[in-house]
């Protein structure tokens, strides 16, 4: 894991349990074959180093859901689903 791409993601996410869940199931989502948002840095880059990118480039963004009172990962870009 990128140390400098954690502190990135740090910096948009400051809570750690909230990075902690919207990189893992980024994680499984680029496991199962759905594109990254970013290019990746080299043909084996780490699933988690392209999330936590993803992350801190602003490519994916934590909404929280005021009136269910329940967070969701959404893209930053106009997409129709969510995590």
């Amino acid at each position: 894991m990128n140390l400098e791409l954690l502190e990135g993601a740090k910096a948009r996410i400051e809570s750690v349990p909230i990075l902690i869940n919207m990189v893992s199931k980024r994680v499984k989502q680029l496991n199962m074959g759905m594109r990254p948002y970013v290019r990746p840095e080299s043909i084996d880059e780490d699933k988690i180093d392209t999330a936590l990118r993803e992350i801190a480039e602003g490519k994916l963004v934590y909404e929280e859901d005021t009136e269910a009172s329940e967070g969701g990962v959404v893209p930053a870009a106009d997409m129709d689903w969510t995590f």
